[in-house]
């Protein structure tokens, strides 16, 4: 089998078969041998008895669903089909089937509902399945965006109209035209922090302040990028060694770089006397104090065709802050659900413990100054247990040396 001789292996399979009728990897075996032969009948007869021999095994009911399908048995296809999926919940290859099967039942919306459940169990590394099963997955997710749509102009019809803010993404998630995204803090997670992608810019009443500084910071940015030590560094900075995962491309890379006025709670006096008033302007604001954590204050470089990938940060704690410094068009960012353009001088604030990506699609760099603040739900006694529980972890593993 393994190296491939086809009839070889059926003849001694067949001889195992004679030796021992029950034996159920030779009754699988002749049974897929007959499916790839077009013998519908016989490869039924020889997988209805690896069924019984071996009950638990979904590879035998996904077999004879095929027999079944070929043998235009719909019933005996489902029964199948449901029992693959009784032994094993999580075998995609049986629920993108069953919806094909109800699809071609006439019934394209209870398919699409399975398409969308098969969708979130199918493999990451899809390029390693057959190419049938990827076929599969291109009609699946074709079928789901098509319901997705119908559905939420049904219920649109059934609200009256499009609705806005967070009915219409409610709208959305449960047509499955988009997902539920949660908190996934890297580091440190306070439960009962509410998961809000974007802030209302009328919570953080100083921004406006902050906004009308813009040009005294970029003239001071601006300044930076025309000397010759322009002192931006990779943004993405991991060791030999460790899981690179999303970040592979980006790692020690300038196409996403940070120069740092405050980094883990530490003033960068170089980058600080450089940029003097922008200095004294981050100063007064109500930065996260995490000592060794933060706060962390930084222009943010992305070079042109950049694209930083879907990730989450360290603690639901602290909030991000973005203020537009240099937008040349084509430059985006997605929070959740929510996708929004880059405005020069238009802070917003944003959890960035809910996945998010940015994007630089122009032909001209992108700069922005990003800074973190205290999640504005938390007591100042909850900010001082968060600054002991950080530094407490911070101490525990550096005392093992």
């Amino acid at each position: 089998m393994a190296s491939g001789q086809i009839v070889e292996a059926v003849r001694i399979w067949e001889q195992v078969l004679a030796l021992d009728p029950d034996q159920p990897q030779a009754l699988l075996y002749l049974g897929q041998n007959a499916l790839r032969s077009r013998n519908f009948t016989g490869a039924r007869a020889f997988l209805e008895r690896a069924a019984v021999a071996s009950p638990n095994e979904p590879v035998v009911q996904l077999g004879l669903a095929i027999a079944a399908q070929a043998l235009g048995d719909d019933a005996r296809e489902l029964a199948a089909l449901n029992r693959a999926l009784a032994i094993d919940p999580y075998c995609y290859p049986a629920l993108l089937s069953k919806a094909l099967l109800t699809e071609r039942q006439g019934k394209p919306r209870q398919a699409a509902r399975m398409f969308r459940d098969a969708l979130t169990i199918i493999p990451q590394d899809e390029q390693r399945l057959s190419r049938e099963i990827r076929d599969q997955i291109q009609h699946a997710r074709e079928a789901a965006g098509r319901n997705a749509e119908a559905m939420a102009r049904f219920l649109d019809a059934r609200l009256g109209g499009e609705p806005s803010g967070r009915i219409a993404e409610c709208k959305d998630v449960l047509a499955g035209a988009k997902k539920v995204y949660t908190q996934q803090p890297m580091m440190l997670h306070v439960p009962g922090l509410p998961a809000i992608s974007y802030y209302e810019h009328a919570q953080f009443p100083w921004l406006s302040g902050l906004e009308s500084k813009s040009d005294i910071i970029r003239g001071e940015l601006e300044g930076l990028l025309q000397t010759e030590d322009r002192n931006f560094r990779p943004y993405v900075q991991h060791p030999d060694g460790a899981p690179l995962n999303q970040w592979a491309e980006l790692n020690r890379s300038a196409r996403w770089s940070a120069q740092y006025l405050w980094k883990d709670g530490q003033k960068i006096a170089e980058t600080c006397a450089r940029c003097p008033k922008t200095a004294e302007i981050m100063a007064a604001l109500p930065l996260a104090q995490m000592a060794g954590f933060g706060p962390t204050v930084f222009f943010s470089a992305l070079e042109p065709h950049t694209r930083i990938p879907p990730h989450t940060g360290d603690t639901n704690a602290r909030l991000i802050v973005h203020l537009p410094l240099i937008l040349p068009g084509q430059c985006a960012f997605r929070v959740g659900n929510d996708v929004r353009e880059w405005k020069f001088g238009e802070a917003f604030v944003f959890d960035d413990t809910i996945e998010h990506e940015a994007w630089n699609d122009s032909d001209e760099i992108r700069v922005v100054l990003i800074f973190d603040i205290w999640n504005p739900y938390l007591t100042p006694a909850e900010r001082d247990h968060v600054v002991a529980l950080l530094s407490g972890m911070q101490g525990y593993y550096a005392a093992e040396g």
